[in-house]
């Protein structure tokens, strides 16, 4: 961005940060390439001290690689242009941060400007406890005696709200919950102090309930040490509630920036406006009126329990094994051209629910589909595996990186219509991808492609065909959209809207995002530790929750 342009975009006085302070951190014209491909083009902004600013924008736009390249964590990359800590006692002009040598920046990296990264189970070393992870970043930047260090690792972790610090402080990665492992990361990144923290998605792996809780410990944090916090993300309603100021990158590019509520209120850019429009909107042929003689359920289950064996610690142990239920008694009904929402935190059930409906986990009770059942007999499962279909969160994981899109597409022909000539599979494959919006005008040599030679929400798109070419009458459709950026989300939403009212599909909607069940579904079930707490129609569950847990998952999508 050339200095005519910051001009035009000038942040102004007084919003966000007060009147004539000055910024704790001023980044200018900030250039980034890996190569000859420049990721990040002129980037500038500012952080006062004590503010919470936003840099949002889809995957791809650059948001993170700016945060990383503030501190020199981008490995490889070609960074340009100017990064200035203020604040510092000998350093009245600022300390330009991207002229500092490795061994300067030993002395910034946590002390001054300290980061929590996306996956804490990937950030946090498995191989020591969190109490000593915390407690080497007291020993390192504070100097502080081992037994030092330990007692401030347990203060630190209990300031984050971790229940039984001390115990907690003994326990490795794996052994704690997601909100837990979270918080440690936390504790980490704070525990020196920082005037600065870069949180990059910090909430994105957490359940809708958990990433509140995250963020009021933010604020909390915030407000009581005074730091400045640089949210990285792409989750609008986040930015909401959380940042005072926003900046929006698309391509590399800053497009717009401002206080939060004047951005979304009256955006300026026609990527803001599109981002700010992304919501699920709902768009479901509502029910008419009570039915005479409403059709038969294409899924019915009653009394239904699913169980996981588990080891019995101990003698009697070698002889049997225990279970653990994670689906106790649930009982529901899917009518033709209708979706069934089963919403639910991670644990809740609700991906074992959908793992038995599709006749791949054993279960007690009654599981009809089409007014058939599960059993032994394969040849018979068979049957049943045409009408019920599945698409999985993450489309790049779910797609064999091996077999072409006519391969992919074409893959459950083979099985149900074995007769089917390869001219005749290759047809229903072109059918397929153009009912989902890939057609050969627009993908040269489309049957002949690999995965990774399209993006997130094509990958998705191949795998609502593959699903589709059998042409079943119910989908399981387990979190769809999760793996999605916003605005790729809408639009399969949309076309999953579409296909229902075209071809009259049953959705099964496994998700943890009400506003993804508001759109789509026409019941719900809310699950909760293997339970159904709260049953109805849209309107009456999400409309007037009852159940507390209900509530509170309302209100964190709110």
């Amino acid at each position: 961005m050339s200095d005519a342009q910051r001009d035009a975009h000038p942040l102004p006085p007084g919003e966000g940060r007060g009147e004539g302070i000055a910024p704790l951190l001023d980044v200018r014209d900030l250039r980034v390439a890996f190569g000859d491909k420049e990721v990040v083009r002129g980037v500038s902004f500012s952080i006062a001290p004590g503010e919470k600013l936003a840099l949002v924008g889809e995957s791809g736009s650059g948001k993170t690689i700016t945060a990383l390249s503030l501190v020199r964590l981008a490995q490889n990359a070609r960074v340009s242009g100017s990064a200035r800590l203020f604040g510092r006692d000998g350093e009245p002009d600022g300390l330009e941060l991207l002229a500092l040598s490795e061994r300067q920046l030993l002395g910034v990296r946590g002390q001054d400007i300290a980061m929590i990264f996306q996956e804490p189970m990937t950030a946090l070393n498995p191989l020591y406890t969190v109490g000593d992870q915390v407690a080497e970043v007291l020993q390192l930047k504070q100097g502080l005696s081992k037994r030092q260090a330990w007692d401030g690792a347990i203060e630190a972790l209990a300031a984050t709200g971790i229940p039984e610090p001390a115990r907690r402080a003994n326990a490795f990665p794996h052994q704690l919950s997601g909100g837990q492992r979270q918080r440690a990361m936390i504790a980490m990144a704070l525990a020196s102090r920082p005037r600065l923290l870069l949180a990059d998605e910090p909430t994105t792996a957490l359940d809708v309930t958990l990433r509140l809780q995250i963020l009021e410990l933010l604020s909390d944090l915030q407000r009581q040490t005074g730091m400045a916090v640089l949210l990285i993300t792409h989750d609008l309603n986040l930015v909401r509630k959380f940042a005072q100021r926003v900046v929006v990158m698309e391509n590399g590019h800053l497009v717009e920036q401002g206080p939060v509520a004047g951005v979304f209120a009256d955006p300026q850019h026609a990527y803001t406006r599109k981002l700010v429009d992304s919501r699920p909107e709902r768009d479901v042929e509502e029910d008419a009126g009570e039915d005479d003689a409403p059709p038969e359920p294409v899924m019915r289950a009653q009394d239904l329990q699913v169980a996981y064996p588990v080891p019995i610690p101990g003698v009697r142990g070698w002889f049997r094994k225990g279970e653990f239920v994670a689906v106790r008694g649930a009982g529901f009904a899917i009518r033709p051209g209708r979706t069934l929402g089963v919403v639910g935190e991670s644990g809740s059930g609700k991906s074992t629910l959908a793992l038995a409906a599709l006749g791949l986990m054993p279960h007690r009770g009654q599981l009809e589909v089409v007014g058939r059942q599960w059993g032994p007999d394969a040849a018979a499962n068979r049957a049943i595996r045409r009408v019920v279909q599945v698409v999985f969160q993450d489309p790049f994981s779910s797609l064999s990186p091996r077999m072409t899109v006519e391969e992919i597409v074409g893959e459950g022909l083979l099985v149900h219509e074995p007769a089917l000539s390869i001219d005749g599979r290759r047809e229903r494959a072109r059918q397929a991808l153009a009912e989902v919006g890939l057609i050969e005008g627009q993908f040269p040599g489309l049957l002949e492609r690999y995965p990774h030679e399209f993006s997130g929400g094509q990958r998705q798109r191949l795998a609502i065909a593959r699903a589709l070419i059998v042409q079943p009458q119910v989908l399981v459709l387990d979190e769809p959209t999760s793996a999605l950026d916003v605005t790729i989300q809408k639009q399969v939403l949309k076309l999953l809207q579409r296909l229902q009212r075209e071809k009259g599909l049953s959705y099964l909607l496994i998700t943890h995002d009400v506003l993804v069940v508001y759109a789509m579904a026409h019941d719900v079930l809310v699950l909760k530790d293997g339970h159904i707490v709260e049953a109805g129609t849209v309107q009456q569950v999400l409309g007037a929750p009852q159940h507390p847990y209900t509530q509170a998952l309302v209100m964190a999508a709110v």
